[in-house]
């Protein structure tokens, strides 16, 4: 099951889906997911100019943790996610999790899984500024 977990970080340096996809490259996959998160021009309808995601020192644990439920489908071949800390501008890719699997829809829902369940329990938060000078943190408790 863990072996499957080919490739999990939180860090500062830009993203690479090609890094992604090289980490879970499996001759036993019959399709891979990929989900590029992207810092956005907007948010609720006002705009964004910049933000900041900022991790909790276990961040990565709790990653790892949402990667194995994942990787318990033994349909699972390889698993990847990288999370970007730091400040980002609108185009960067804040996050990108890729599963390849057995078949397609095993790496679909895997991929959603993967995301969704990131999103919601890893202790990663956003910190956005608007071009009116506002800000706002999501995510956070």
């Amino acid at each position: 099951m863990t072996e499957a977990i080919r490739l999990l970080d939180i860090r500062e340096a830009a993203l690479s889906t090609d890094e992604v996809l090289a980490a879970i490259t499996d001759p036993a996959a019959g399709g891979t997911a990929l989900f590029i998160g992207t810092v956005r021009n907007h948010d609720h309808d006002r705009p964004v100019d910049e933000l900041r995601y900022e991790a909790h020192p276990d961040a990565l644990r709790h990653l790892r943790q949402v990667a194995e439920r994942v990787c318990e489908d033994p349909a699972v071949t390889a698993l990847a996610a990288v999370h970007r800390t730091g400040p980002l501008v609108v185009g960067d890719a804040a996050v990108i999790v890729a599963v390849a699997a057995a078949h397609r829809d095993v790496a679909f829902a895997a991929c959603r899984r993967l995301i969704d369940d990131l999103k919601a329990e890893v202790p990663i938060w956003k910190h956005q500024h608007f071009t009116d000078g506002a800000s706002e943190w999501v995510g956070a408790c």
